[in-house]
């Protein structure tokens, strides 16, 4: 009975299955992460750190990004509207065709400080596009746009044709 032996430390019982801690898989990711904070310890670049400034600080206004767009179809017309934060109103261009609308924009800041000896200058410039698909077709020509408070608001009406009808069902 060599083989059917149980003690409290490390022997199973033959024919048991004994449940392994497996350990989770990381991903490529976090491997690549874990092994760069096996090089690099958490702090070490602190030390520096009060010399550069904190990029939270930063604004960095779009940059590559795209703005949220809603669009709303109402019976008569389409309303798009898209948050456009720290873009100025001769910053933003609007087109149109026939089943879509194009937002355009860009944005740039500049920050001086200067105290004593210490000099610092801050730029950010960014630019965006935003096509977006309508859901029926609209009259262009007919277009109105409004930007206030940061926010895009562009109100086209529909074709005739392309009007909600109710329908009523036999």
């Amino acid at each position: 009975m060599a083989g059917k032996e149980t003690k409290k430390e490390g022997k199973v019982k033959e024919g048991t299955l004994q449940k392994a801690g497996s350990p989770r898989a990381l991903s490529p990711l976090e491997e690549m992460e874990r092994m760069f904070d096996s090089f690099f310890p958490r702090g070490w670049l602190r030390p520096a750190r009060w010399e550069w400034p904190s990029w939270a600080e930063v604004p960095a206004p779009f940059e590559g990004k795209t703005p949220r767009v809603d669009v709303i179809e109402r019976d008569d017309e389409v309303v798009v509207k898209a948050e456009l934060p720290g873009v100025r109103k001769e910053d933003v261009e609007v087109s149109l065709t026939d089943n879509s609308v194009c937002i355009k924009g860009s944005t740039s800041h500049e920050e001086k400080q200067e105290k004593g000896d210490y000099y610092r200058r801050e730029m950010s410039r960014g630019e965006f596009a935003r096509t977006v698909a309508l859901p029926s077709e609209v009259d262009g020509d007919k277009a109105k746009a409004r930007f206030a408070d940061g926010v895009l608001e562009v109100v086209v009406p529909k074709v005739a044709k392309a009007k909600r009808r109710s329908v009523k069902v036999d």
